[in-house]
């Protein structure tokens, strides 16, 4: 006989997979709204990065997307374990596995080259090898090869997609626990969260803590080999399966009322007071205002750990959820307020981009590089610094947003096989 918490897995998949038959525009907006910040946040030197979300909060355009994926893997593979059990089901992801592995492995490589045909062809403003530090990798190339196959080499800007590879592959032991009790899912995704995130205890007792995390430098020299993955999927899983949770339905969608909505509202204004731009100084502020910013300043080091973005620390999942719940009241029920939005041909071309998340992630981490260079030859220097015309910055932004919009629609044009004959 089925246990009531597979039953109740089989109902909520089957419901919600149901719903899923046509595409949530919610889903594929806030994922193309994701896929534009994160263009802007890797584009080196970009003045627009002084006003994207991860300046005013906890969290950023990261969690966005990592949040979004997780709904997205729940319509994706949610009904395949349902209906054909756990061993199809890990095949299939282990399919994505190999997908995403392979994009991460030609993205380093391509973007390696790409910078070295940079530096050789005379751009000489920067060294665009040295700015993604790189040349470590060049110095020990056999070792580092290796370590790129095997993910013990992880460089920072190159980060997220292993991070996705790791937490794709929880995707089956998650399953598997909710056939038995949910509430072994959510054991298993908590307790793996407190793990990435012991350091917490350092905030009542002195020592220190290493939590658990995954090498990124394994084949450096001695001394050198002790840098963990920036983004560590023990602590980020807790952001995607709680977006997997509620879009497969193990998580009750919350309601819509005042309370929860001043809630929400009240700790994202909180956390502005603790980021960057509410800790700018403006120049126009009283002056009884800077010893109350100083302290905001050493407030905010004192919380650090609980806002640490590598291990996905507690004030950024709460601002993560703050900011989920308002915006989802915001596009009102099934996002109708973006369907009749008076710019929905702009709605459109971001919802397509969030459609074809991953083949934009990749182009738009190699298009980001060159857009940097782009406006470092278009900068003036002044006293030794490259300076941005605002102007051009606004025009290379815009003109990166037209190129990840064309390999959307790109990506789309070749998933529907127009080489096949229709019948």
């Amino acid at each position: 006989m089925a246990s009531l918490a597979d039953t109740t897995l089989t109902a909520s998949v089957a419901t919600q997979v149901t719903q899923a038959k046509t595409r949530d525009i919610r889903l594929d907006f806030f994922r193309g709204i994701a896929m534009f910040i994160i263009l802007l946040a890797h584009t080196p030197g970009n003045l627009w990065t002084r006003w994207i979300p991860a300046r005013w909060g906890w969290s950023d355009a990261t969690e966005m997307f990592v949040f979004c994926s997780g709904m997205a893997s729940a319509i994706a593979f949610g009904k395949l374990f349902q209906s054909r059990g756990l061993g199809w089901g890990t095949l299939r992801i282990s399919y994505r596995i190999w997908q995403v592995y392979w994009a991460h492995i030609g993205l380093f490589m391509v973007t390696l080259g790409t910078m070295l045909a940079v530096n050789a062809m005379g751009f000489d403003l920067r060294d665009y090898v040295g700015q993604l530090n790189l040349y470590p990798f060049l110095n020990n190339a056999e070792g580092n090869v290796i370590g790129l196959l095997t993910l013990t080499y992880v460089p920072n800007y190159f980060d997220i997609l292993p991070m996705y590879l790791v937490i794709l592959a929880m995707i089956p032991v998650v399953m598997g626990l909710a056939r038995i009790n949910l509430w072994l899912v959510a054991l298993f995704v908590g307790g793996v969260w407190l793990a990435a995130n012991l350091e917490i205890a350092e905030l009542w007792q002195g020592g220190d803590i290493t939590p658990l995390q995954l090498p990124a430098q394994l084949w450096f020299a001695e001394g050198q080999n002790t840098r963990p993955w920036f983004f560590n999927p023990f602590g980020w899983q807790l952001c995607f399966f709680t977006g997997f949770a509620l879009m497969i339905g193990w998580i009750k969608t919350p309601p819509v009322n005042r309370v929860l909505i001043a809630i929400a509202a009240a700790y994202v204004i909180w956390s502005f007071f603790f980021s960057s731009v509410g800790l700018r100084n403006y120049g126009w502020l009283p002056e009884w205002w800077d010893p109350i910013r100083d302290w905001l300043r050493g407030a905010r080091r004192d919380m650090s750990v609980l806002a640490h973005k590598t291990d996905f620390g507690l004030f950024r999942y709460l601002h993560m959820l703050a900011l989920a719940y308002l915006a989802w009241v915001l596009v009102g029920p099934g996002g109708a307020r973006l369907n009749a939005h008076v710019l929905q041909p702009v709605m459109r071309l971001i919802v397509k981009v969030g459609q074809q998340s991953l083949a934009v992630f990749v182009f738009s981490m190699l298009l980001a590089r060159l857009l940097g260079v782009w406006l470092d030859e278009t900068s003036t220097l002044e006293n030794g610094r490259l300076v941005r015309d605002p102007l051009i910055n606004a025009g290379v932004n815009f003109v990166g947003f037209a190129m990840i919009i064309g390999c959307a629609y790109l990506a789309a044009y070749y998933k529907s096989q127009p080489w096949k004959v229709r019948r």
